[in-house]
């Protein structure tokens, strides 16, 4: 690490400790060059994927538009904010231990209904049907059998 004061290469690390708020290590330094001290902080980097729309244009990812679609597809549903929160992390984990440096909308529709289909069966067709673009009424019928009948098995399994 360089001295922010004479641009010396060679700092040793005096003390390392958690930081307050836990987030980050603290390290205090000397230069040996000058003799003054300095803080530095180390923190974990987390670089979301860039997500590939339809039409080829790319944006960064944002989990405040995430969590409206979420919120949308859950209005006037009996999920908890907990929930909402959960699912959101678990997507937006899935697509950190993806490693991908981009990711298609696709796939983060695909995991989108996979969370909403655990966690409210309504929601899910609600997203469906504007992610799936249904067209008519059989599209609906379709996508109501599909969770029906996973609903069924596992009673069965029950």
């Amino acid at each position: 690490m360089k001295c922010p004061f004479c641009n010396h290469e060679d700092t040793p690390v005096l003390d390392t400790r958690v930081a307050e708020d836990g987030s980050s290590i603290r390290r205090r330094r000397r230069c040996d060059a000058c003799d003054k001290r300095f803080t530095t902080y180390e923190r974990i980097e987390l670089t979301l994927p860039v997500i590939v729309k339809k039409n080829g244009s790319r944006t960064e990812f944002d989990a405040g538009k995430l969590r409206g679609s979420l919120m949308l597809a859950l209005r006037k549903r009996p999920v908890s904010a907990e929930a909402l929160d959960a699912a959101l992390q678990s997507i937006q984990e899935k697509l950190l231990q993806s490693g991908a440096r981009e990711v298609m909308s696709g796939q983060i529709g695909e995991l989108v209904m996979r969370e909403l289909k655990r966690l409210d069966k309504i929601a899910y067709i609600r997203f469906a049907s504007v992610y799936k673009s249904f067209e008519d009424v059989t599209e609906f019928q379709d996508a109501i059998a599909e969770v029906g009948s996973e609903r069924k098995a596992r009673k069965r399994e029950e």
